[in-house]
């Protein structure tokens, strides 16, 4: 009991606290009222500004606010009171824009008392868990829990259930132009094809290209490592150009840390057999290039 209390602790209100308050609501609504379960009108419940989850598929939506016609909203929503006497959702606004298109008079609320960082991160870490959330909403929720909350990757990993090469992997992607995120969010380029992606020098051209070919993921990764070679190396004129040297594995995964941590790309290169090596960092505008003097400076 002591060992399982010390985790909730390591992990802090942010994470373990503060869904344990959500699944607890949740379990005791199964099995029927709770005490704290009280009803509002749904004029005066508002969605949280800051929430993360910007995109809601209308088809889902239907769907839910079909079963809401039918049987009601059985799983009442997690809101906090404001000081106008009005209440916003920290968990449960999918249920709230499906419940007005039930044309729902009020709904089934838990009030909680949360602070505005508390609010935000039962947002992320409620929209992480949902089964449909996207690979770059669910990246940019990990990173949101990471930069605002300080979570590590092996907290965040032990506290929802993931592994902690997924939750890097995914991070990874944030690294990508925002044209190619954008694909990822509409469904028009797979998790795994962005990975494939995330060295490339033009991941958007290549993007384009893989979409309109239809092209698997292990082409793209054929694709990308095409490209590299190809844009890699002086020719010298009248000779051939050097082979190039395959990276072994673990240079690969340092380059894409490195990258993710930087959030530059990139490159490095080490020669087999010897201690020294190149290690190249390339930025696209004079703001990376000042964070970049920042980061080493030690600012």
């Amino acid at each position: 009991m002591a060992d399982k209390q010390d985790r909730k602790r390591g992990l802090g209100r942010g994470l373990s606290a503060l869904m344990a308050d959500v699944a607890e609501t949740e379990a005791t609504t199964a099995q029927g009222p709770v005490a704290t379960e009280q009803y509002i009108p749904i004029e005066r419940i508002s969605p949280n500004p800051e929430q993360p989850r910007k995109r809601f598929a209308k088809e889902d939506l239907d769907d839910l606010a079909a079963s809401i016609k039918e049987k009601g909203v059985i799983q009442p929503l997690i809101v906090r009171k404001r000081s106008d006497d009005t209440y916003e959702i920290v968990a449960g606004e999918r249920r709230w824009r499906a419940a007005q298109l039930a044309q729902l008079h009020e709904l089934p609320v838990v009030v909680r008392e949360f602070t505005d960082v508390e609010v935000l991160e039962v947002a992320i870490i409620e929209n992480i868990q949902r089964a449909d959330l996207n690979a770059i909403e669910e990246a940019a929720g990990y990173r949101q829990l990471m930069d605002k909350f300080g979570h590590t990757q092996e907290k965040m990993a032990e506290a929802l259930g993931k592994s902690r090469s997924h939750i890097a992997n995914l991070l990874r992607l944030l690294n990508l132009p925002q044209p190619v995120l954008d694909m990822v969010r509409d469904g028009d380029l797979s998790a795994g094809h962005a990975r494939a992606l995330v060295p490339a020098l033009d991941p958007v051209k290549l993007a384009k290209e893989i979409i309109k070919k239809g092209l698997s993921v292990r082409a793209a990764e054929a694709l990308v490592k095409k490209e590299q070679q190809a844009g890699s190396g002086d020719v010298v004129e009248g000779k051939k150009p050097a082979e190039k040297v395959e990276k072994d594995a673990d240079t690969k995964a340092l380059e894409v840390d490195l990258t993710a941590a930087l959030k530059m790309k990139v490159v490095l290169n080490h020669k087999p057999g010897q201690e020294k090596g190149q290690l190249t960092v390339h930025y696209d505008s004079l703001d990376e290039l000042d964070e970049l003097c920042r980061v080493l400076s030690g600012a």
